[in-house]
């Protein structure tokens, strides 16, 4: 097998993956540089999606302050969201922010040159930047991606997926087997530091907003390597997806922040039912949203409701959501003059890799950043545009921690690591699986019994089913292609969520039991380690 070494190794090429490249290129100088690997092309990734923007307590915005912004948080999380990691992020979102400016990222100003800001569920005011009006995880990785590709320090590997992490017997990481789509080869990397930036995992349910290849990489990764998982039962369906028909699967989101300008939620009779849901109206945390638009289009037998953005006004919806306006109008809709159908979809992973701000997981030399990663700041129902705002902080003080840390230890080979590169080293015999077919069962699967609302039985059903497929697919290691490699990821990471969901008999914040609908007074926080005799646990 074909093998190489570098300094640090980043997996993932959302904004987490780019920021933390370049910032450790910025700040350390490095004797084998530094390899960003994509599982497409460099910057696809959910990043690039996000529309209504990132949270930016900010010295520009003086009606802001931090401890307004971890009231919000620690509110919409449900108990669960940590004080502290949350103090951490939101104070450092000012000097994050304007390095990101320095290095390229333009948000959006008004005529006089000043940052402009809007307002977004379960904040208490506007500071929510943007860029390019509905546009900002575009705008922030393109220009993020300009400037890691004019940097000499940072190699990029795109159309590869990484399939196993190196880890010794005294459970230090070494290193990461990948498989190369283009050359369909297996290789080796061996590195002291190994970065985790790949994503969520929307795509194990029928009804999303995620990228094709958010099929939880890398959280299987981090699982099957020994580190700790958190909090896997906490998905966020977002409530507001264009819902064309219950064809379309992956669903355009329609940003928050429609909400945010005054759009409202009507149903088929063209009548406002917030009220009856929340006083916060349109405004109310995610979760609330999410289960009052299912409850309606429910009793109402109808595949969605609809979203009035006409009370925005033609100008402003045409200067502050083109990309909104213009998916619409190619799907025969005209947000100006009329309601656009929306319904929830899977859309955020709270759960993830555990990790500190700094990414630093249970494993030494593995760390962890972005959606992949759970660092306490989500809770149960993370906050509107928290998510960039942590992919961004976190990449930084990543980099700084990593300043101090010895990155130039040899590569270390034990008896395990050699076992491993052996197994990827003989080829396999079988017939190529179909993995669309099998995907969309587990999708369904998930959808239908994991989703909006939960029961014991509904779980128990879909924990069956889930091990029926896999107990039929026979690559436990290694695949034939990339497709599989997915499928037995998304296998992986649907059973961590049942088995959280299954262990938690409450309801809190995105995870709803209508068998258990009362939220318990202590909140614990669910822990998965595949080495621990517990299996599953629950911790403050």
């Amino acid at each position: 097998m074909k093998y190489s070494e570098y300094s640090v190794v980043v997996i993932g090429s959302g904004a987490a993956g780019l920021y933390a490249s370049l910032k450790i290129a910025q700040q350390i100088k490095l004797p084998e540089g530094i390899l960003l690997i994509s599982k497409s092309s460099l910057g696809m990734s959910n990043s690039r999606y996000a529309q209504g923007g990132i949270v930016g307590v900010v010295h520009q915005n003086p009606e802001d302050n931090v401890e307004s912004h971890i009231e919000d948080t620690l509110k919409a999380g449900a108990g669960l969201s940590d004080k502290k990691v949350t103090e951490e992020i939101s104070s450092a979102s000012d000097a994050v922010l304007n390095d990101l400016i320095k290095n390229g990222v333009e948000f959006d100003r008004d005529e006089s040159g000043n940052l402009t800001f809007t307002l977004e569920a379960a904040h208490s005011i506007k500071r929510i930047l943007h860029s390019g009006g509905d546009a900002t995880g575009k705008g922030i990785t393109e220009a993020l991606v300009k400037a890691v590709k004019s940097d000499n320090n940072i190699h990029t590997l795109d159309n590869s997926i990484a399939v196993e992490l190196l880890v010794t017997a005294e459970k230090e990481c070494r290193g990461v087997i990948i498989y190369n789509e283009q050359t369909d080869e297996h290789e080796i990397v061996y590195s002291s530091a190994i970065i985790i930036a790949t994503g969520g995992a929307g795509q194990v349910y029928k009804y999303t907003t995620n990228p094709n290849s958010a099929t939880g990489d890398g959280i299987a990764l981090g699982y099957e390597a020994g580190a700790i998982i958190e909090d896997m039962e906490f998905i966020q369906f977002h409530p507001t997806a264009l819902a064309i028909s219950p064809e379309s699967q992956n669903r355009f989101l329609i940003s928050e922040a429609v909400r945010g300008e005054g759009a409202k939620l009507i149903n088929k009779d063209g009548k406002e039912f917030m009220s009856k849901y929340s006083d916060m109206l349109e405004l109310a945390p995610r979760d609330v949203v999410t289960r009052a638009i299912f409850s309606e289009m429910t009793k109402n037998h109808t595949n969605n409701v609809y979203l009035n953005a006409t009370l925005i006004g033609e100008e402003k919806i045409l200067k502050r959501f083109p990309t909104i306006t213009k998916n619409c109008r190619d799907n025969g809709i005209d947000i100006t003059k009329e309601p656009i159908p929306v319904a929830p979809a899977a859309h955020y992973t709270m759960g993830g890799i555990k990790a500190g701000v700094n990414g630093v997981t249970s494993i030494k030399g593995l760390y962890a950043i972005g959606e992949a990663a759970c660092t306490g700041l989500h809770g149960a129902n993370r906050l509107a545009s928290n998510s960039l705002l942590e992919c961004v902080v976190c990449a930084y003080l990543l980099a700084d921690y990593l300043s101090f840390t010895d990155l130039d230890t040899p590569k270390v080979i034990d008896e395990g690591i050699k076992k491993m590169i052996d197994v990827y080293s003989r080829s396999i015999s079988g017939e190529e699986y179909d993995t669309d077919s099998l995907k969309n069962q587990l999708k369904n699967i998930m959808w239908e019994n994991v989703g909006i609302t939960r029961t014991e039985d509904s779980l128990k059903k879909a924990d069956k089913e889930i091990n029926l497929l896999k107990k039929d697919f026979k690559r436990r290691r290694k695949c034939l292609n990339k497709n599989e490699y997915e499928y037995r990821n998304m296998l992986t990471v649907s059973s961590l969520i049942i088995k959280c969901a299954l262990g938690r008999k409450e309801s809190r914040g995105a995870h709803y039991r209508s068998d258990y609908r009362e939220t318990l007074t202590e909140a614990l926080h669910s822990n998965i380690n595949k080495l621990s005799k517990e299996g599953l646990s629950y911790v403050k």
